[in-house]
């Protein structure tokens, strides 16, 4: 009972310290940086800030819409702000043969590795992401859950699209949408 008595100060002290350091940080901007807005998101073809499971500490990332076609059927998706979907994005427009693995996604090659740099916390892949599998530079569509978090394994996005279309799949184009 004690040492709870004794932490409970020094962790709202804490709390405390950790608030006024986010609140000041997300706040400002430098000199001559725009601060991110939902207009300015706007007006290059982005939706504005929502929250995610790769979000910055402030709580948002700006997304992308992309196009994907799955077997001639197109259907919309939406690409996070990490530095491995934005290094995806610039491969675009891109066309690949997917192939099964393991009963719970579809994969494919991708032309060039993608930074892995600035990763947020691992997370297990669920039914619907789009992810980027970093030692074998591949692309993942998953249509099960996958295995449990890794930080090999990037999440960059999520097509909406049903489970059974995306486990059928023999080939995906994907490009920016318009």
């Amino acid at each position: 009972m004690n040492s709870a008595v004794r932490r409970g100060p020094g962790c709202a002290a804490s709390v405390a310290v950790l608030l006024l350091t986010v609140t000041a940080c997300s706040s400002g901007t430098q000199e001559g940086t725009p601060a991110a807005t939902p207009s300015a998101a706007a007006s290059a073809g982005q939706q504005g800030p929502v929250a995610s499971p790769s979000s910055s500490a402030s709580g948002r990332s700006t997304s992308m819409n992309i196009r994907v076609t799955l077997d001639g059927r197109p259907v919309d998706a939406v690409l996070n702000d990490s530095p491995a979907a934005r290094g995806f994005a610039a491969l675009l427009p891109l066309t690949l043969d997917l192939k099964d693995f393991h009963g719970t996604e579809r994969v494919a090659d991708l032309p060039r590795t993608l930074d892995t740099a600035g990763a947020s916390e691992p997370v297990a892949a669920t039914v619907g992401d789009i992810a980027y599998y970093a030692p074998w530079g591949n692309l993942a569509l998953f249509y099960q859950d996958g295995p449990d978090p890794s930080p090999d394994l990037l999440v960059l996005g999520h097509p909406d699209v049903s489970a059974d279309q995306l486990g059928r799949a023999t080939s995906i184009t994907v490009e920016a949408a318009s």
